[in-house]
């Protein structure tokens, strides 16, 4: 099982979700952490960059994995519209 470490940016905006969407953010997070490889269908790999995305309703998570220390790094958590700025 994969740990899940947050950025200063990115847990400052958890915090700042809407109870509910933190939640199911959370929830799919410790699905993925189970095993990141397998095929999640809220989850889609990045293109032109590395990382990957995960979809929680109108929200974006967009996390990177450390395969050597078994790590997701969560690096930005935002609306659709202002993720990929």
């Amino acid at each position: 099982m994969y740990k899940i470490v947050f950025t200063r940016q990115a847990s400052k905006s958890f915090q700042k979700l809407p109870q509910h969407v933190a939640v199911q953010i959370r929830e799919k997070l410790a699905q993925v952490a189970i095993d990141p490889f397998a095929q999640h269908p809220f989850v889609t790999k990045l293109q032109n960059r590395p990382g990957y995305r995960l979809r929680a309703g109108d929200w974006r998570v967009i996390y990177d994995l450390q395969k050597e220390e078994l790590m997701i790094l969560v690096l930005k958590i935002a609306s659709r519209g202002e993720v990929y700025r």
